[in-house]
């Protein structure tokens, strides 16, 4: 097993006093998984850029600057947050929601099993251990 050492120990990472982190359980429980490249930015520009509340005010002409983005691909990103339950959004405010419990992958939802279709335990155990069986 590799020993965990601070590389740099001068820089490094702490906590800001201003709120902006990333819960682990965006990655760990499928959160983000499926999502398109402008999504996951979009995402992590409003992580970064919230307050204590998850709520920003950024506009779509500074959001597509800082992304890079046009404004067909920020609205596609901010509607495939929407519907993965990630952000609230009300023109002009976001809102970073809290994460639920863990998701079931999208492959999962193309075979129907988020319309209450039984799951095999087994296949449960896959999907939190990234899919391995």
């Amino acid at each position: 097993m590799t020993e965990k050492r601070i590389i740099c120990p001068q820089l490094q990472r702490k906590v800001p006093k201003q709120f902006s982190w990333v819960d682990q359980r965006l990655v760990r429980d499928g959160h983000i998984r499926g999502l398109s490249h402008q999504a996951r930015s979009l995402y992590l520009f409003l992580v970064t850029v919230s307050d204590a509340d998850g709520l920003s005010y950024y506009s779509d002409k500074v959001t597509q600057r800082q992304l890079g983005m046009a404004g067909e691909e920020l609205n596609a990103a901010r509607q495939e947050l929407k519907s993965a339950n990630l952000i609230a959004y009300r023109r002009p405010l976001y809102q970073v929601l809290s994460l639920g419990g863990p998701i079931l992958p999208r492959e999962s939802h193309a075979r129907g099993n988020d319309m209450g279709e039984a799951v095999s335990i087994r296949e449960v155990f896959a999907q939190i251990a990234g899919g391995a069986q």
